[in-house]
Order: C-alpha cells, then structure tokens, then sequence
C-alpha cells in the first residue's frame, strides 16, 4: 500500500481538532476555521471529514454529555490520536520541503 497523505480539508480539519485540545466538535471545528482563516466550511463536510479521519485512525470521538443548549442532545467530541499528529507531521515536512525548493528557485513571492 501506498503513503497515506491527507487532502487540504482533512488536513485543515486535523489540525484544527488540535488546535482545539479536548472541545472539538462539528460547530466548534468549523467556527475554529473561520475564525483563524476566514474560510466557510459547511457542518456537514466538517462531519463527513471528522468521520473519515476518525475511520483513518487518525481521530478518536467520545460522546459528550447532554446539555440543555443543545436540546438535550449530546455532542461527539473528537481527540487527535498518535497517528494524527504523526500523519500532520508528515504533511508539515513535505510542505517545508517544497517550499525549500521554491527558495533555491529564487522565486520571488
């Protein structure tokens, strides 16, 4: 089998759930997106990625308790697992990569 590697939205997803330590969750992820990168995410695409990265091993969910905000409806929580960070590191290290060549090009940004 191939290197697995993550699309931009996975990536961004990833990361965020991160970012967010413990609280991420489909409406906190995306606000997260948002707020840091003014970039619009739908909740269903933030759930249908939480998904597949939870599927990937690369998140791992919990359900949260309920709250009467929410109706009484309780949240999935998710976490970053090992294999998260490690596939995010991975990713890092590929981008620093390209972006070293850009500099030996001498582009001029």
């Amino acid at each position: 089998m191939g290197k697995d590697y993550l699309g931009e939205l996975e990536e961004l997803i990833l990361t965020t759930v991160g970012i967010l330590d413990g609280d991420a969750y489909g409406n906190s992820v995306v606000a997260e997106i948002e707020q840091q990168l003014g970039r619009v995410v739908t909740l269903p695409a933030a759930h249908v990625t939480l998904s597949r990265l939870e599927q990937k091993g690369y998140l791992h969910s919990r359900i949260g308790g309920a709250t009467s905000v929410r109706g009484g409806r309780r949240k999935r929580i998710f976490t970053i697992t090992k294999s998260g960070i490690a596939i995010l590191r991975s990713a890092q290290e590929s981008r620093l990569q390209l972006w070293r060549l850009v500099t030996q090009l001498k582009l001029k940004l």
